[in-house]
């Protein structure tokens, strides 16, 4: 004969709603972000936390609940904003998803109650751990219900006391800018009078938008002056739902120092979180697919900040080049039985290169002038017989023209590889490669980099007096580097 069935009754410890509290956040902070969000989801305009030594407590404007509310409230686990996504009057994407956030508070304090109006409704219901844990067959917790008028406006506050350590307001502050909607309309976070506002960042940006099979993909990437660049934080916060879950540095690791200057932010909200709210379901469809998104977005980013880099460098090195021939030119006047081009003319001016260049007022009169296409040296060819071959050029060459009467010598820095030569010359031009070690060396200083440059330009200069006598071109070498720097 067939026996009738058993059964076996499922429970659960009722300590374990305390451990969820205790066990599901990372930090204990949590719980403020948690509440906040609560009432960002309540569509309240204001939430009001007060810090104490003893006590926190985290009071809104929002919609407050009724009776079925609190019942609702301590539901764990409930599926009720999955069901309505939207908050009633502002139609806010609703942030909370798993219902126990609230316990998070529990990993913080010793009991927590819950304040809260909707209408001519005011109820209390508080949570002690140690009540709780002494009526071990009790699953229900009290529900005290206030005059009408005990509050004067529809919220709920949530208070709470026995904090197991003090909690600093510029702590909760961070917590909130990171982990609240405080950018959104319509909604305030204050602590203690204070108004929390978000950071606001400096420097290039660059927004994004990406479509993808779940949903947009959009933020804005920022990339901060050198000055600015801070060690901490690092990475892009991903948001969902404007709240921050984690920042990524989508392969900028492999960067060096440069992954410093980077911050921003990018908004997925079809991500699919962890119920600590700490992380993603990094195996789902909807991550794969947004990590291929934040690839290809990250590489443009890496080429805005090569292009950064090397406009500040450009500048840098133009100043050193300027100051590097000035200088020159004062030791070839000095001696112009050294100079190559004969004695320099009295009042000699110096014409710039290129037909866009400008002429100078004064006497040194070095006019910088960056190539941006290969086409501008070539108007060279009109006016000079011994012209600069610039072919090698790249847009970022830097090209500066010293002048003696009716001669000279053009100076470009260029980028020539690793493995070229430090310095070459065609004719009258001298190349100077920004890719060699030695010159990364030396420019990573103002005054070293202005020597160097000095270095290799006298020396291509004294070579031209006489190439078939290096020592002796050398010898005039020093010469020229001594009156060039003698102040």
């Amino acid at each position: 004969m067939q026996s009738s069935p058993e059964f076996i009754p499922l429970t659960i410890d009722k300590s374990h709603i305390i451990t969820i509290g205790e066990r599901m956040y990372t930090e204990s902070i949590e719980f403020i972000r948690e509440l906040v969000n609560n009432s960002y989801d309540a569509d309240a305009t204001l939430v009001e936390i007060v810090v104490t030594e003893d006590a926190i407590e985290i009071r809104d404007n929002g919609s407050g609940m009724d009776r079925e509310g609190l019942k609702q409230y301590f539901n764990i686990g409930s599926q009720q904003k999955l069901y309505a996504p939207k908050s009633p009057i502002y139609g806010r994407d609703r942030i909370g998803q798993f219902g126990i956030g609230k316990f998070a508070s529990l990993s913080a304090c010793k009991r927590f109650e819950v304040i809260t109006k909707r209408d001519d409704f005011v109820g209390r219901v508080t949570f002690d751990k140690e009540q709780w844990e002494k009526t071990e067959d009790v699953w229900q917790l009290p529900l005290e219900i206030l005059p009408a008028d005990f509050r004067k406006h529809n919220g709920t506050s949530v208070i709470l006391t026995g904090l197991d350590r003090r909690f600093e307001p510029k702590d909760i502050e961070a917590k909130i800018i990171e982990g609240t909607p405080i950018k959104a309309p319509h909604f305030r976070v204050r602590i203690n009078n204070h108004t929390v506002t978000p950071l606001s960042l400096t420097g290039h940006r660059l927004p994004f938008l990406e479509g993808t099979s779940f949903g947009p993909v959009n933020g804005e990437i920022i990339i901060l002056p050198e000055t600015a660049s801070i060690a901490t934080d690092l990475g892009i916060e991903i948001k969902v739902k404007q709240v921050t879950i984690k920042r990524e540095l989508f392969g900028m690791e492999t960067w060096g120092k440069a992954m410093a200057r980077v911050r921003g932010e990018v908004n997925a909200d079809f991500l699919p979180i962890t119920s600590d709210r700490t992380g993603f379901i990094k195996d789902s469809n909807e991550y794969q697919e947004f990590v291929g998104i934040m690839g290809k977005v990250m590489e443009g980013v890496k080429v805005s900040l090569q292009k950064l880099t090397m406009k500040k460098e450009s500048k840098k090195v133009s100043r050193a080049l300027k100051d590097a021939l000035q200088r020159i030119y004062k030791a070839l006047a000095a001696n112009p039985d050294l100079s190559p081009f004969g004695t320099i003319p009295t009042g000699d001016e110096i014409k710039g290169i290129g037909s866009a260049a400008e002429v100078s007022k004064k006497k040194e009169g070095l006019k910088e002038e960056e190539v941006k296409t290969e086409e501008k040296p070539k108007q060279l060819e009109k006016k000079r017989k011994k012209k600069p071959k610039v072919k090698r050029l790249t847009p970022n060459a830097i090209i500066k023209r010293i002048k003696f009467g009716e001669t000279g010598v053009s100076c470009v820095v260029d980028s020539f590889g690793e493995d070229g030569p430090e310095v070459f010359s065609e004719e009258t031009t001298i190349y100077i490669n920004r890719d060699h070690p030695l010159y990364k060396r030396e420019s990573a200083k103002v005054d070293t980099h202005t020597l160097n440059l000095a270095r290799l330009i006298t020396q291509e200069i004294s070579l031209m007096k006489n190439p078939k006598n290096p020592r002796q071109a050398f010898e005039r070498q020093s010469k020229l580097l001594k009156d060039a720097f003698i102040d």
